[in-house]
């Protein structure tokens, strides 16, 4: 079963956690039938390892992280490639892929200039 693991960097500040929350749900609002959870790098207590083992309780054996980033650093490149491969040799028999970062996607220049039209 495909399944999808948000991860995002994580913050010692409550709010953040309740921001990728609301997008969480707002994207499973979006997506019904896809099982998503979430996950952080820092500073909380479902980090990859343990987001990806709630995934592989509820039954799904294909999964595809997908980071809440919007750059490819070290996080990208090395650190999820390096905990996923950590993972892979614990857990024969389950597929892990690393999605792509938010980027520079059109969709998020259309909320920066809200956001700057707000300020204006």
């Amino acid at each position: 079963m495909k399944a999808i693991l948000i991860l995002a960097h994580g913050s010692r500040e409550t709010k953040t956690l309740e921001t990728l929350q609301k997008i969480t749900d707002m994207t499973k609002a979006q997506l019904p039938g896809v099982m998503i959870e979430t996950a952080y790098m820092e500073f909380c207590d479902i980090n990859l390892e343990k987001g990806l083992d709630i995934l592989v309780k509820n039954g799904a054996d294909d999964i595809t992280v997908v980071p809440y980033f919007l750059f490819e650093g070290i996080h990208i490149r090395e650190d999820i490639p390096g905990e996923i491969k950590e993972y892979l040799e614990k857990h024969p028999g389950i597929k892990v892929n690393l999605g792509n970062t938010l980027g520079a996607d059109p969709r998020l220049a259309d909320v920066l200039a809200d956001r700057i039209r707000e300020a204006l």
